[in-house]
């Protein structure tokens, strides 16, 4: 399968997006945008890694107005333009939503016998929470941890993490310990970018969550990818990407 099909599986922005240069990124949650009315306001930056060839100033990126009275930024970072043209979906709190259109819409293999998703689900004696949890008659639980994907390098691939992640190597190794006592278990990267056709782990960023990475697939853990196209009006699933593991 190379994508969902005619219908676009993903999200939509509720109102439509504000365009503006980026000035800066600074203290990771802070980004400064110059409006095309040439003034500069503050938005809220959701995404706590390095962002690595998404943060050009003088990119062009979109933002979402806040809805919420009294928030401290009226803005939100969504998309940034990176070289070559392609649209990056930023917003790491986007990701569970294109996870749950995938799961509704059974783009996953091995996954489509799943009938109840349970969204943020607690393992107490993991000690994490995980992304999602899927049930279905006869089946096994199936834990499902999703990945956001933004750093890309050359030959298509996307990397990650684009930043060290204790966070998300304690998550694979818990992940391969469910699935060690008979669980199901997976990780899911979203690649919100049109421009790679592979997903790997970013050894010479964080080896420590490679490794643990390679240890929850040799443990049966599946690892899964799917690629997003983003624009102004919403992100859109429309295709799965292999997962490259040999170091």
């Amino acid at each position: 399968m190379t994508g969902p099909g005619p219908v676009p599986v993903g999200i939509r922005y509720p109102v439509p997006l504000t365009e503006g240069v980026l000035v800066r990124r600074y203290q990771r949650f802070l980004a400064d945008v110059q409006l095309p009315d040439g003034a500069v306001v503050t938005a809220h930056c959701p995404n706590t890694g390095a962002m690595l060839g998404c943060q050009a100033p003088g990119s062009r990126v979109w933002l979402s107005a806040a809805t919420r009275p009294g928030r401290r930024c009226a803005f939100t970072w969504e998309l940034v333009e990176v070289e070559g043209g392609t649209l990056v979906g930023v917003h790491t709190g986007r990701t569970n939503g294109l996870a749950a259109a995938a799961l509704a819409a059974r783009l996953l293999p091995g996954l489509r016998e799943y009938a109840e998703v349970t969204a943020e689900v607690r393992v107490p004696e993991a000690g994490v929470r995980f992304d999602f949890r899927l049930r279905g008659a006869g089946l096994p639980d199936y834990y499902l941890e999703v990945k956001n994907v933004t750093a890309a390098v050359t030959n298509r691939r996307a990397l990650f993490p684009d930043a060290v992640s204790e966070r998300a190597a304690r998550h694979a190794r818990e992940l391969a310990r469910l699935r060690r006592g008979g669980a199901r278990a997976g990780v899911l990267f979203c690649a919100q970018r049109a421009d790679v056709d592979v997903v790997q782990p970013a050894d010479a960023i964080d080896p420590a969550y490679g490794s643990a990475l390679r240890a929850a697939a040799a443990d049966g853990v599946d690892v899964m990818a799917v690629g997003a196209r983003a624009t102004p009006a919403g992100i859109f699933v429309d295709r799965l990407l292999p997962v490259a593991l040999a170091a």
